[in-house]
């Protein structure tokens, strides 16, 4: 998170401190967070050591950064759902904005699974606050919808859940993925036409 207390950062400040955070990626994806070194995240990001510790005072702070903006990216389509929207397709969009989500930034959705794996020791306080808050204002949406007789009624923390793991699963488990399928297939398509039936099904009423 961004001190609120300190001065805007100028454009290149801004622009070396995401350079960085890249580099931490591909650092941190290819050698694990033990693994990783102050000098791999330099060079992957094209910047020298003492620039990149102007910016972070450590591995651990990179590490840190980088999971939290990791963290802010995957709930931003959830504070998309709209209350006063259609609830079937508010939550088929869901389910297809985190699917191409993980079309899109399988090493990002593997680093933040290994974190949660490993316990997760650097977003202990972040899962327990601002995650929580937002499944929670969600859950509040989802749940007068199943008042309302919107949606078919099920335990709307657990169909979070499963949106997580159904989508992420083809990011976390590529390799698996497309050697099950084979050649010629593409999983995201196959997926999205299997899951968009599936949520229908399940919350039509």
């Amino acid at each position: 998170m961004t001190d609120a207390s300190a001065p805007p950062m100028t454009r290149i400040q801004q622009k070396n401190r995401d350079l960085i955070l890249q580099g931490a990626l591909e650092a941190f994806s290819a050698n694990g967070f033990r693994g990783a070194t102050i000098d791999q995240i330099a060079k992957a990001a094209g910047l020298s050591k003492p620039n990149v510790l102007y910016y972070f005072g450590s591995k651990d702070e990179i590490h840190k950064a980088l999971l939290t903006t990791l963290l802010e990216m995957w709930l931003a389509p959830m504070q998309q759902i709209d209350p006063q929207g259609d609830p079937l397709d508010q939550v088929l969009g869901y389910v297809r904005a985190k699917l191409l989500m993980s079309r899109d930034y399988p090493r990002e959705s593997r680093l933040f699974a290994y974190e949660i794996l490993q316990g997760a020791p650097h977003l202990t306080e972040i899962l327990g606050g601002g995650l929580r808050e937002i499944v929670d204002r969600t859950v509040v949406v989802l749940e007068r919808w199943m008042d309302e007789g919107r949606l078919a009624r099920v335990e709307p923390r657990h169909l979070i859940f499963s949106i997580w793991s159904m989508t992420q699963h083809y990011a976390d488990f590529e390799i698996q993925v497309r050697a099950v399928l084979g050649e010629g297939r593409d999983p995201v398509a196959e997926g999205g036409a299997f899951l968009d039936d599936l949520y229908r099904k399940l919350l039509t009423p």
